[in-house]
């Protein structure tokens, strides 16, 4: 079947922007119920020991106030580890809200009061009384450092990494140019505008209907069946809305457990909400300590690498990450040894957060080489390219396709590279230090098993469905993009259906996979569909296609055309009545190829460059201008595609210079847990952000050439601007943030 693009590939607004602007589009905690009662969750005011008593009773007394669940009343649930569901679950027991007394974390939830109205249980929870067995807690990351160890489970998803190839030390010791620093990374915490939040319907006989703020339904379904041992038709999930994600509503938080347990228990509906301070108890990316070596010949090309890091986890989770293993695959070196240990530490297990691994690992390997292009005296860009890889050096690959050398000359032209003065603090504008400094960008390219619906109807509107999530990346509209090119479907013709466990299944959204794997089997669906509607033309007497097969035959403007000559055609319409149907329909899975994996490797890239104006006497940096050359396959929407990279870019500016969640290790809680001491950019710190799309032809990665954009617009971002802030001022900052304190100190 030949497909005319008409919308595929072009720059098309969000089908769901309308809903969302005019406040229709409703989230997880905006759906009503009838007899819906109010959790709010009481935290615990310290982070290690257990709790000796907790006195209800005032809270009970208050009218309107149903009851106070803690552990030592807390409704009987099936949660075991052996059948606990959680699709990304890293190794460890799963924490259990109310299992115990035991306190592991700070802001650990200890009861959970449910009243007939949010301020009558906000009043409620403020009356709670606990008394505490207090411990030390245990939450530096560096005093433990030494205790760290190999995680003993891989992460399902996570690499560990490779082998070492060559003797990366003796090589390090041969080499006449060589390095060894130390690069650091603070928790940096989610925080969507969409708070954690759950309304539990309850539809009597132990039915529920769910609202989740998750960004896969089917991973809350499957923990809700597994945890309370329910039946999957009697749980139906329903998220059609996701207000900010990007990784922090991937695994089921401890509102959801609160809220089915709460609802199970009282028979009926129930919503809890996490207040904004509460949401600093979970989601984040981990501190991370790491140390790269590099070792080179005078020419710049590398002879030895090594690259260690450090990471925290709670102390009932092995959360990991691929910090390490692109230090092993974006350039050619005979020589390298990569580690990746963890240290216990008494936290919540943290979160996967845009680009997980990747941000933290590729900020230390790239700072690494900037400091290597002024060790050798080489220009950065040019370093880079001595040391280009043409092959996945870490796994012995091929690459499905690589085109970061034009993502390289492309970026470095639009920005003009080529003007920048190598010398430090060679750059100024009246008190101002100019600073220019670039890095590389990398991220795999995912294709996960997916199945979708197509269902066409014979007044020409056509349905795509499936039940991943739209968490703003713009998936209901590359649904329908391709949809509508598939079946020649105007665009205002074509709806898409999301986040529904009715739906067909398909995988969580993350990984920057959702658009290789839910719009291949978009495309399937829609094939199928096609199949059907050639079939019916073909049986109507002197079919003019009686002979075509769909691989002759175009669908445009709700015609089946065959392709050789337009002309020769029929309406589709006309089709589904000699088929005696109102609506054709089918439903298809795409699956990646196994071969194409054991062959290939699959990445996205990027090349970013980034401006900096500093005051040279207040020690204040202004990231004025960055260039974000991305090859990422074939894009499929010019508009969203571009959003997804700029929002990346704000992100990495984030990490850069403003995001920390600040440890009081003597009481082990996060100080700053609200938006007034919690630093995010916002539009005065944003100035030119210029994203590039080079074109990069990939008949591999899947089925549809799609490689994903969710995540590669953040990495390498804080590198590129932490090396132009060392041009700027000369001064070279290997922890991120880089804020005023170390600039001026």
């Amino acid at each position: 079947m030949a497909t005319t693009n008409l919308h595929v590939g072009t720059a098309q607004s969000r089908l769901d922007g309308p809903a969302k602007v005019t406040g229709t589009a409703k989230y997880a905690a905006e759906f009503k119920a009838a007899d819906l009662a109010y959790g709010v969750v009481v935290s615990s005011a310290i982070t290690r020991g257990r709790i000796s008593a907790i006195d209800a009773a005032a809270a009970l007394a208050v009218p309107g106030v149903i009851q106070v669940f803690t552990h030592e009343n807390r409704p009987r649930t099936a949660w075991l580890d052996y059948n606990y569901r959680d699709q990304v679950a890293p190794p460890g027991s799963p924490f259990r809200a109310l299992h115990g007394p035991e306190i592991s974390f700070g802001g650990q939830p200890v009861a959970l009061v449910v009243a007939e109205s949010f301020d009558l249980a906000r009043h409620g929870a403020s009356l709670i009384r606990v008394t505490y067995e207090e411990e030390v807690p245990n939450t530096d990351l560096a005093k433990n450092r030494e205790a760290a160890y190999v995680p003993p489970k891989k992460r399902s998803g996570i690499k560990p990494p490779p082998d070492p190839r060559g003797d990366a030390e003796g090589a390090l010791a041969a080499a006449p140019i060589t390095l060894r620093h130390e690069y650091k990374q603070a928790v940096e915490h989610h925080n969507p505008m969409e708070p954690h939040a759950t309304t539990v319907v309850w539809e009597g006989e132990g039915k529920l209907t769910i609202h989740d703020k998750i960004q896969g339904v089917n991973n809350t379904q499957g923990y809700v069946c597994s945890v309370f041992n329910l039946k999957p038709d009697d749980v139906r999930v329903i998220s059609p809305y996701v207000g900010g994600a990007f990784g922090s509503g991937l695994r089921p938080q401890y509102q959801l457990f609160l809220a089915v347990s709460a609802a199970l228990d009282l028979k009926r509906s129930v919503r809890v909400v996490l207040s904004r301070d509460q949401m600093f108890t979970l989601g984040y990316r981990p501190e991370t300590i790491q140390t790269v070596a590099l070792g080179a010949d005078e020419d710049g090309r590398l002879q030895a690498l090594l690259h260690e890091a450090v990471a925290g986890t709670s102390t009932f989770e092995d959360y990991q990450e691929s910090v390490v293993n692109w230090s092993g695959l974006l350039y050619h070196c005979p020589n390298v040894t990569l580690g990746y240990k963890l240290a216990k530490l008494d936290t919540y297990t943290p979160a996967d957060m845009r680009a997980p691994g990747a941000v933290t690992g590729v900020f230390a390997l790239e700072v690494a080489m900037d400091e290597l292009a002024c060790a050798t005296g080489i220009d950065p860009l040019e370093l880079r390219l001595r040391n280009y890889a043409e092959r996945d050096e870490g796994e012995n690959k091929d690459f499905t396709s690589k085109a970061l050398r034009a993502c390289y000359a492309e970026g470095a032209a639009r920005f003009g590279w080529a003007r920048r003065t190598a010398e430090p603090r060679s750059m100024r504008e009246g008190r101002e230090l100019i600073g220019w400094g670039m890095a590389t960008g990398v991220w795999e390219a995912f294709m996960m098993k997916s199945s979708a619906r197509a269902r066409l109807s014979i007044d020409g509107s056509l349905e795509v469905a499936c039940s991943t999530a739209d968490l703003g990346t713009g998936t209901y509209t590359i649904l329908a993009q391709i949809g509508a090119d598939a079946l020649g479907v105007p665009i205002g013709r074509v709806r898409t259906q999301l986040g529904d466990t009715a739906l067909p299944e398909a995988p969580l959204a993350g990984g920057s996979w959702t658009a290789a794997s839910s719009g291949a089997a978009v495309e399937l669906a829609c094939r199928a569909v096609s199949e059907q509607l050639l079939a019916f033309a073909r049986r109507i007497d002197e079919s003019p296609l009686a002979n075509a097969d769909l691989a002759h035959v175009t669908f445009v403007d709700g015609e089946i055309r065959l392709a050789s000559d337009p002309s020769v055609r029929v309406a589709v319409a006309d089709a589904m009545h000699a088929g005696g149907v109102e609506t054709v329909e089918a439903t298809e899975t795409a699956k990646p190829s196994l071969l194409t994996s054991l062959r290939y490797a699959a990445y996205t890239h990027s090349a970013v460059f980034a401006e900096v104006r500093i005051d040279e006497e207040l020690g204040v940096v202004r990231v004025t201008r960055v260039v974000s050359a991305v090859a990422a396959g074939k894009i499929l929407n010019l508009k969203t595609a571009r959003s997804q990279i700029l929002g990346g870019v704000v992100m990495g500016i984030g990490a850069a210079l403003e995001e920390e969640s600040m440890l009081d290790h003597n009481v082990g809680r996060f100080m700053n847990h609200n938006f007034g001491e919690y630093h995010v950019p916002v539009n005065a710190d944003i100035h030119d952000i210029e994203v590039i799309f080079v074109d990069e032809h990939d008949d591999k990665v899947s089925p549809i050439g799609v490689k994903g954009l969710g995540e590669i617009g953040i990495v390498g971002t804080a590198a590129a601007i932490a090396n132009a802030v060392h041009h700027a001022t000369g001064k070279r900052i290997r922890e991120i943030p880089i804020t005023l304190d170390k600039i001026i100190a």
